[in-house]
């Protein structure tokens, strides 16, 4: 079998857990100990991992992060499960699912045990707005329940390798794995904190009753009573309309980063990356770290959207950077063999007979994110559309309780920023909900004045976040604006 595992890193190493050996198909698969199941299955070459219901076209890894439904598989007779955030344990058994599963594989988990749990405050979300919240509001004595649909705790900070900039209040001069690796270790100092994670918060009902279905060895059917709910729910990467989208090797560029420098899997040999913003350049580099070779970045507009610097690097290392270009097709049977790239002009027209055939096995589509916000929508918080915030978000005070009370956002969930505006999101959040509680005190309230003056008039000033201050400022209103779009009366 090929070995995709990377041995040797410039920054990363890759402490593997004990083997482990689970079946595939039947077959025998050694992976290791804290790998997820399609990281283990990739290591070793497969690349088709279910397929569409209606055509029975390959699909293979896309986010990485259980956000998608590209990797839906059978383990252990239950079906749609997402193998991408689903740990790999001694003697499962796992199985492809062709096209939609059969009801009567789902009704296996009937019995699955009902667990009431009432608590002071629910953080839906583990990255850095929900750790961040969840810390503040313990070191304030409420009790908190966090819960994370990834079996580890981090978000996308736990891909994250390049040190963040700003002030070291918020981790600046930290790689964003190691912050992860902090926040983590903080959470497990409280024994106020009580985290489940593989757990997907399905619903909202009444009364504020949330469910949560936690996976894995332990299932259990968790509804959770909260006086006070923060949603941070982070984002899902946009993808991208051409010839080919849906072959296995066409993924998201934090797909790519996941299966990299979390779990340590080369995601192919040759790619082409599709998007320059910060992202896109990024993982450029990282590609290089671990030993791919990138024929290519394209970006349609005219100019980089990223930092000069991010695209200096890759400059320097032989990257082609090909501006008003963009990917037209991605061929191959069952997995990417070719991409086509083309020249647009300033009206985004493809020119005829600028076509660029690269031999690829790796498309990152990298053209920005969307904010997760199912889950208010079907809470029943008044939304909105703003491109500026990547999409669908929730309208919100500027303590970031949103039309449901006691419901908050955080994070890329109240629309696309970077990871210090959702801790800073995340601590705004924590301190509203204290209020909320009673267990705020007046510094409590005087420091949540002092973050939101912060955010608002000094760090999202900033000519690089200008886009993201003018989307949140068309959804963000005062308490008493919404008071009365709580009874229907809307600005």
């Amino acid at each position: 079998m090929p070995d995709y595992r990377i041995y040797e890193h410039p920054i990363l190493d890759f402490r593997r857990g004990r083997r482990v050996k689970f079946y595939y198909r039947d077959k025998v698969i050694e992976a290791y100990e804290g790998e997820s199941i399609l990281a283990a299955l990739y290591a070793v070459g497969y690349r088709v991992f279910n397929r569409s219901p209606k055509l029975g076209l390959p699909r293979g890894a896309y986010c990485m992060i259980g956000k998608c439904s590209s990797c839906l598989s059978i383990v252990d007779g239950v079906p749609n499960t997402r193998i991408c955030i689903e740990p790999v344990r001694e003697g499962i058994h796992v199985e492809p699912q062709e096209g939609l599963a059969d009801i009567r594989m789902a009704r296996k988990q009937e019995n699955v045990e009902t667990v009431k749990v009432e608590t002071d405050l629910l953080v839906v979300g583990g990255g850095p707005a929900g750790l961040k919240a969840a810390l503040v509001a313990a070191e304030h004595g409420a009790d908190v329940v966090l819960v994370n649909d990834h079996y580890v705790l981090g978000g996308q900070l736990v891909k994250q390798t390049h040190k963040f900039f700003g002030s070291r209040d918020y981790f600046g001069g930290t790689r964003g794995f190691r912050i992860a690796e902090i926040l983590s270790k903080k959470i497990k100092e409280y024994n106020n904190i009580h985290v489940y994670t593989n757990g997907f918060a399905y619903g909202y009902f009444k009364d504020g009753v949330v469910g949560v279905a936690v996976h894995g060895e332990h299932p259990l059917n968790l509804l959770v009573k909260a006086k006070t709910i923060i949603a941070a729910l982070g984002a899902a990467e946009k993808g991208l309309d051409f010839e080919g989208n849906y072959l296995p090797g066409v993924m998201g560029a934090g797909g790519a980063q996941t299966l990299m420098n979390q779990y340590g899997v080369r995601p192919g040999d040759r790619a082409v990356v599709v998007g320059s913003g910060n992202v896109g350049l990024i993982i450029a580099y990282q590609l290089l770290q671990a030993g791919v070779k990138v024929e290519a970045l394209a970006e349609i507009l005219p100019r980089i959207g990223g930092w000069f610097v991010h695209a200096a690097k890759i400059r320097r290392l032989g990257v082609k950077i090909l501006t008003r270009h963009s990917i037209v097709r991605a061929a191959g049977l069952e997995r990417v063999e070719k991409a086509v790239l083309q020249a647009y002009d300033e009206h985004f027209r493809p020119i005829p007979g600028t076509e660029k055939e690269l031999d690829v096995d790796l498309v990152l589509i990298s053209i920005g994110l969307q904010p997760d916000t199912k889950f208010f929508a079907q809470a029943g918080a008044v939304m909105k559309w703003v491109p500026e915030a990547g999409g669908l978000v929730p309208i919100r005070t500027w303590g970031q309780e949103t039309s449901v009370e006691n419901l908050f956002v955080a994070g890329d969930a109240s629309g696309i920023e970077e990871a210090t505006t959702a801790f800073i999101e995340g601590e705004i959040a924590a301190l509203s909900a204290l209020l909320k509680l009673g267990l705020g005190s007046k510094e409590v309230e005087e420091r949540r004045g002092k973050l939101i003056d912060f955010l608002w008039n000094e760090y999202r000033m900033a000519p690089v976040v200008r886009r993201a201050r003018e989307g949140k400022l068309k959804v963000t209103v005062s308490e008493e604006e919404m008071k009365k779009i709580r009874v229907g009366e809307y600005p």
